[in-house]
């Protein structure tokens, strides 16, 4: 069979093809689109057993155009399909059998022909429409190249990491893409860039050294927004209201799990502030300095601190022997030749940041089960807050919400507002 499927007949001989495990890359109408508004173009198919690839037509300036519906029959019919990023596949296909090649630490850099590299500085202009216009022919070339580059990732190990990145991780941050924020226009383009309509997307990179996601697109950072220029304003609830929770003294919350210290009392920084005899404000401070920075000489015999620092030298052992050191929760592994030199409290630090991202990644994961059928939405999360988007006629939904923070032992403090400033 030809490798360009554009007919029904092509599309009836594929579906009834006993292969059963392939590789799978969308080509979008734009390279430069979220994927919540960018349709497909092209699906390229390469089944493991297969001598070639095969390019499912969808919409391109090119080709005939197959139903949508069809081919998401023939993706549905594999058992797995390998990608270089399953969270955004999963836009286009949410419910096919998607097993992502490329976990953290390790993002795939998009080869791209020369070709695409003249389109792309061509037609600027035309940005939103322009792999619809480059040659069908070179977006196979390209995904074939990426396709033999890649190949040798197409296994599942099984491994507890694996899992839980492929089956919870890319799923949830998935679904926090979906939500979308609306915005005041006209706020939002005053502080950062033009937009067609009042709801946006963000985008979340999963691939980082750390494993901590960060979350950019077009040029405005949605993890880090400033709170004093009074851009926080141009975010604005689709239903009611803005509910935001915030975990109190996360790091702290989570070295106490992992060194098995129970504090005495739910207000943390207020137990701390006690024993190093200053205020709030700055025991807070002391704190972050000593859990980021190395403990003081001068409560390095408080119980918290001497069985953090032991906790953090058996890390460093560990690491230095087995040359790598496992998070929990989600068997994540820092390993030693993924990084050049390492000392012993960045590392600590690393294994905070994916501790971090994998309770979270439970917590989010259980806030969506919750959400199904209200229309409530989770909108926004950054590290140790989450943003929800919520309908006030759904009462009962808050307290459940709240029960999972406490499932987990977190406290948590909680603001109401009509934007994203909370003013």
């Amino acid at each position: 069979m030809y490798w360009l499927i554009e007919s029904k007949d092509q599309i009836e001989v594929l579906k009834n093809s006993s292969y059963r495990e392939a590789f799978i890359e969308i080509i979008p109408i734009s390279h430069t689109l979220h994927p919540r508004e960018n349709p497909i173009s092209l699906v390229y198919l390469r089944p493991l057993q297969a001598s070639k690839g095969y390019m499912l037509c969808i919409n391109h300036s090119e080709t005939l155009s197959l139903d949508l519906n069809e081919v998401n029959d023939i993706i549905c019919k594999f058992d797995i399909l390998y990608c270089k990023d399953k969270k955004e596949i999963l836009h286009y296909f949410p419910k096919a059998a998607l097993y992502d090649t490329h976990l953290p630490p390790n993002p795939y850099i998009q080869e791209t022909t020369q070709t695409h590299q003249i389109y792309y500085n061509k037609l600027k202009k035309h940005q939103n429409v322009t792999n619809y216009i480059i040659p069908v022919v070179k977006h196979y070339e390209m995904c074939e190249l990426i396709y033999g580059e890649i190949k040798e990732r197409f296994k599942k190990e099984n491994t507890k990491y694996e899992e839980f990145f492929n089956n919870k991780t890319s799923v949830v941050f998935n679904g926090l893409e979906r939500g979308g924020l609306r915005v005041d226009k006209q706020k939002f383009e005053k502080h950062f860039h033009p937009i067609e309509n009042d709801i946006i997307y963000t985008r979340y990179n999963l691939k980082t050294l750390t494993g901590r996601p960060s979350n950019s697109f077009k040029g405005v950072n949605y993890a880090g927004l400033n709170k004093e220029n009074g851009c926080r304003a141009a975010f604005i609830p689709q239903n009611d209201v803005f509910w935001e929770i915030d975990i109190s003294a996360y790091h702290p919350s989570l070295i106490a799990k992992m060194i098995n210290y129970k504090f005495p009392t739910p207000d943390i920084h207020q137990y701390f502030a006690d024993l190093y005899k200053t205020d709030y404000k700055k025991a807070k401070h002391i704190t972050f300095q000593q859990i980021y920075g190395g403990i003081f000489e001068e409560y390095e015999d408080l119980e918290f601190f001497r069985k953090t620092k032991n906790h953090i030298n058996n890390i460093y052992r560990e690491y230095e022997e087995k040359g790598y050191t496992q998070v929990p929760i989600s068997g994540y592994r820092i390993n030693k030749k993924d990084h050049g030199e390492m000392k012993r409290q960045k590392l600590f630090n690393y294994i905070l940041q994916a501790l971090e991202t994998a309770q979270n990644v439970l917590i989010l994961w259980d806030i969506f089960r919750l959400l199904r059928g209200y229309n409530t939405k989770l909108v926004l999360y950054t590290y140790d807050s989450f943003l929800l988007d919520v309908d006030k006629s759904d009462t009962l939904l808050i307290n459940q919400i709240r029960k999972v923070f406490k499932k987990y032992k977190l406290n948590i403090k909680e603001k109401y507002g009509y934007d994203y400033d909370f003013r």
